[in-house]
């Protein structure tokens, strides 16, 4: 068995997933016949609230450089990552935000490497994935090395070569250990039918036929006529001013109600269900995508599903970027996203917790009143406990001694 550097990777040959190899053969980019990229997956509205809820709920989560002690404690430590994109850069928000998409969208981050006078990483700039390709490196007998060269297309149009010591990349869900697989690649044939869907409805709005009824005479009238009775109806009947109002024509007509066929009906329907496609693909419930028909927006199951959605969907997302970027760290130091405020419990629940936990003896009151934001009072560094002091063992009784 070969590794997958070791493999022979002809340079002239086309993928067969390429979709100018496909358009040349006139093969349709996806099932419904639609291209689907990142711009065209984006204007999708569940697609783009689900990606930015990812993304923009990560991006605020503090990303922190810790290191564990001999003692067993974890000790906080600043570093470049307090601020990866550099004094003129982007802030850390828009930083991990941009990350986070580009993984999203195209399955792999892209980070090239600033360093100071000595060598340093002192920041990392995202490359947009479309940019960037990779391959395997060789070495001078052109045998693969197991490591990685990335060759990018920067602003100034040049391209460059990176190696790893220059470039960092965060892969997604991959196949090959090359390259990740993202969202859209996956998913093209079910958004080519919410975009093929999206395209029908506004052909439908803007050349369809939408009519509240039709008119029909029982004798022959004119064009003329035709146009002054239907414009004597529109001024009786149209406009929240004439409700209620009585129309009257002097003319024998038959209205006939303009109503919603089942196969309109159907293909709203169709619509409802795409949201709930978006959803599975990308892993944040329903509710947050605003699809709340068929569950309540209160109550313990939603509020159990946000905490899901941190344990099976955003942490799979943070494991990539704290393992890959913990190995541009000194060891034993490493990176951690830290989500104690996304899952901090209500303000009532929290008192709640507070106030146990200091009857127990487990914090002091001031740690407590330091949670809450309020001050220290005096005294309250000491801890507290109801529980009653265990009474003395009693010394085992002399026996006395007998005489005959």
């Amino acid at each position: 068995m070969k590794w997958p550097w070791q493999r022979s990777q002809p340079t002239d040959l086309i993928p067969i997933s390429d979709p100018a190899l496909a358009a040349y053969f006139g093969v349709p980019p996806t099932l419904a016949g639609v291209p689907v990229g990142e711009r065209t997956a984006l204007g999708i509205s569940a697609f783009w609230r689900a990606v930015m809820l990812i993304s923009g709920t990560i991006a605020g989560l503090p990303l922190k450089t810790y290191r564990d002690t001999a003692e067993g404690e974890r000790q906080r430590l600043a570093s470049w990552l307090d601020n990866p994109g550099g004094v003129e850069g982007q802030t850390p928000y828009e930083w991990k935000e941009t990350s986070i998409l580009h993984m999203l969208l195209h399955g792999d981050t892209f980070l090239k490497h600033v360093f100071n006078q000595g060598g340093a990483i002192i920041g990392a700039i995202p490359i947009h994935p479309l940019a960037v390709s990779v391959e395997w490196e060789k070495d001078q007998n052109g045998r693969y090395t197991g490591r990685k060269l990335y060759r990018a297309t920067l602003d100034d149009r040049r391209v460059r070569t990176f190696n790893q010591s220059e470039m960092t990349q965060v892969m997604g869900p991959s196949l090959d250990g090359l390259r990740g697989m993202s969202v859209i690649q996956v998913a093209r044939d079910s958004m080519g039918t919410t975009v093929a869907a999206d395209r029908a409805a506004a052909r439908m709005f803007g050349n369809g036929a939408l009519i509240s009824g039709l008119v029909t005479p029982d004798e022959d009238v004119t064009e003329a006529e035709a146009k002054e009775i239907k414009a004597g109806l529109d001024r009786k009947m149209g406009g929240w001013e004439n409700a209620g109002q009585l129309a009257f024509v002097n003319r024998k007509l038959k209205f006939s109600p303009w109503t919603m066929s089942a196969e309109d009906a159907q293909f709203l329907q169709s619509r409802q269900f795409q949201i709930e496609e978006i959803a599975r693909w990308t892993g944040v419930p329903p509710h947050l995508l605003m699809q709340t028909e068929k569950q309540t927006s209160w109550g313990t199951g939603v509020e159990s599903q946000n905490r899901g959605l941190s344990r099976f969907t955003l942490s799979t997302w943070t494991g990539r970027f704290e393992q890959r970027l913990s190995l541009l760290l000194p060891p034993p130091v490493f990176a951690e996203f830290e989500y104690a405020g996304l899952e901090r419990p209500t303000p009532e629940q929290e008192i709640d917790l507070l106030i146990k936990q200091v009857e127990a003896g487990l914090i002091t009151p001031n740690e407590a009143r330091h949670v809450r934001n309020l001050p220290p009072i005096p005294g309250g560094d000491e801890l507290r406990s109801k529980t009653p002091a265990a009474a003395p063992a009693t010394p085992p009784a002399v026996p006395e001694e007998v005489t005959t």
